[in-house]
């Protein structure tokens, strides 16, 4: 069953009352929290999602926010700040933790189907194993559980290994596959790769994300990448998703058409206008909230982030609700996500 089933209307309607119930429960059980809504004197009834008090996202950085006493605390997850940055540390209760597992599942399940599929991985196997485990590698780890006969792109070494993509091919060309990896590592290790040695990857279900910065000297935007993926491996069938540690289990994925990204029924965005911070109307670009009912255990159902971006429509995509992109990172904010921490020198 898909997760991107409510229009805008009836998504208010459900998740304003629930958000509602959110923020009390964390005013009441997080000290911190509470003391920054009665410090800017929100209080119920919220007329809108838009008028729901939001934290930047960043005080995650320098204060612990958490919902839940400590022998409750089942899982700790750091953020993928640049090296000498403090990261966001994220506090998980065991329900938390289960119920942000499954609603990505359920997220996924929407282009990927019910069943584990053979998995092509744009990275190195040395990144999930290396002990001091990088934001990059929980990332690759954590969408491995989505596929089966993990199959690595790049050897120990960080080195492409068309070998080994021809030999998954081989196993598995011939039916639905999944194919994870960041932006900009799926462009320079598997596109290029492929166009190169006549690769046929157009079986494969392409999941990326990781932020187009390190794409832009190259002059590739979203729309080239599909065009050229298409065009020269095959693979149409591609999805982005946007999503933080911060809001972990909730990620916004790019519809089948590459028309945009779109909230699960779980979730929405409000672009906000810096000056004002009010609500941004549609095709304004503004800073990126995102709305989430997953996080139990810690206040950040409602975050501003450092993002930019735009609603280009609502109810008006392939999926119902609201229709977006990211354009950036704000100025003057950190350099942040796990591409970021892949340093190969022919990266650069």
């Amino acid at each position: 069953m898909s997760v991107f089933t409510l229009g805008a209307r009836e998504r208010e309607a459900r998740l304003l009352p629930e958000l509602t119930a959110l923020t009390e429960r964390h005013r009441r059980r997080c000290p911190p929290y509470r003391r920054i809504l009665d410090a800017i004197g929100s209080a119920p009834p919220y007329d809108s999602l838009a008028d729901l008090p939001w934290l930047p996202v960043r005080l995650f950085k320098t204060h612990e926010l958490k919902s839940i006493p400590d022998e409750e605390v089942f899982r700790v997850l750091a953020s993928s700040g640049t090296t000498g940055q403090r990261p966001s540390l994220v506090h998980l209760d065991r329900e938390a933790a289960a119920t942000q597992a499954r609603m990505l599942a359920a997220t996924l399940r929407t282009v990927l189907g019910g069943r584990r599929l053979p998995m092509l991985i744009v990275d190195s196997r040395s990144v999930v194993r290396d002990p001091r485990l990088s934001a990059r590698g929980a990332g690759v780890l954590g969408m491995m559980n989505f596929g089966r006969d993990h199959t690595f792109v790049l050897d120990e070494d960080g080195v492409p290994d068309p070998g080994a993509v021809s030999a998954f091919l081989a196993r598995h060309g011939h039916g639905p596959y999944l194919v994870f990896g960041f932006t900009f590592m799926v462009w320079l290790y598997l596109y290029e790769v492929a166009r190169e040695h006549r690769l046929d990857l157009s079986r494969g279900v392409l999941v990326h994300s990781g932020g187009w910065k390190r794409l832009a000297d190259r002059a590739v935007g979203p729309a080239e990448f599909r065009r050229r993926l298409a065009e020269d491996t095959g693979l149409r069938r591609v999805h982005d998703f946007y999503g933080m540690v911060e809001q972990i289990g909730t990620v916004f994925l790019e519809g089948p058409d590459g028309g945009g990204l779109y909230c699960p029924d779980f979730a929405d965005v409000v672009i906000r206008d810096p000056e004002t911070w009010l609500e941004a109307p549609v095709g304004t670009p503004g800073v990126i909230e995102v709305i989430s009912t997953l996080p139990s255990s810690y206040p950040g159902h409602v975050l501003l982030t450092e993002d930019l971006g735009v609603v280009h429509g609502v109810d008006d995509g392939v999926w119902p609700g609201k229709r977006f992109s990211v354009l950036g990172r704000l100025p003057r904010a950190e350099a942040r996500g796990c591409s970021d921490t892949f340093t190969r020198r022919d990266a650069a």
